[in-house]
C-alpha cells in the first residue's frame, strides 16, 4: 500500500493521521516465504515541521507463522512493529536518504516497505513451538512431540568405534 505524501510534504506544520491497511500476504525474504496470518490496520501520523523534518509515526500489529526450529510445526510469533522515522525535506542528510529510499518513491511512502523492514530488523534467531520441543527423528523423520519412533534411539560416536568393537569382542567370551 502506497501513501501520497505530497500534500504534506508542501504544507507547512501540517499534521494528518491516516488508517492503512497492510497488503503485505507473505513475509518472503531469503529464509523463505512465510505466510502472514493475522495483521492490524496500521495507524500512522505525519508531522511536516516548519518544512524541515517529516516526521513518520505508527503502530501495528502482525502475526507470521514460522515453522519451529526443532520439529518444522508452524508458530504463530508476533511483531508489534512501532514506527518513528524523521525524513531530512531539505535534502542535507546525505546519509538519511540512503535508509528513506528503501521506503519512500518520490513522495509516495510504501507502507509494506516499511513493515518488511521492521519485520526483518526484529525477526527472532530461534523459534520454538516450546520449550521442551524433542524434535524430529533423524532417520525416519516422524515428530518425536506426537509420536515415538521405532529407530534406535542411541547413535554410537565413531570416534569411539574401535572401543565398541573392543566391549563386543569382550561380551563373547
Amino acid at each position: 500500500m502506497r501513501v501520497e505524501l505530497a500534500d504534506i510534504i508542501t504544507s507547512e506544520n501540517k499534521e494528518v493521521s491516516k488508517r492503512v491497511e497492510v497488503e503485505l500476504m507473505s513475509f518472503d525474504s531469503k529464509l523463505g516465504r512465510f505466510p502472514i496470518v493475522k495483521k492490524a490496520p496500521f495507524e500512522l501520523k505525519f508531522v511536516n515541521e516548519n518544512n524541515k523534518r517529516l516526521l513518520i509515526q505508527g503502530k501495528t500489529k502482525v502475526t507470521i507463522a514460522i515453522p519451529c526450529d526443532r520439529c518444522l510445526e508452524d508458530v504463530d510469533s508476533s511483531f508489534s512493529i512501532v514506527i518513528d522515522k524523521e525524513i531530512d525535506l531539505t535534502g542535507s542528510d546525505e546519509e538519511n536518504s540512503m535508509e528513506v529510499f528503501s521506503y519512500m518513491i518520490g513522495t509516495n511512502l510504501d507502507v509494506d516497505q516499511l513493515i518488511f523492514g521492521e519485520i526483518l530488523v526484529s525477526w527472532p534467531m530461534k523459534v520454538l513451538c516450546r520449550e521442551d520441543c524433542k524434535g524430529i527423528c533423524k532417520r525416519c523423520g516422524a515428530n518425536l512431540n506426537m509420536t515415538e519412533c521405532q529407530c534406535q534411539n542411541t547413535e554410537p560416536d565413531p570416534r569411539m568405534a574401535a572401543i565398541q568393537d573392543i566391549f563386543n569382542k569382550f561380551k563373547e567370551v
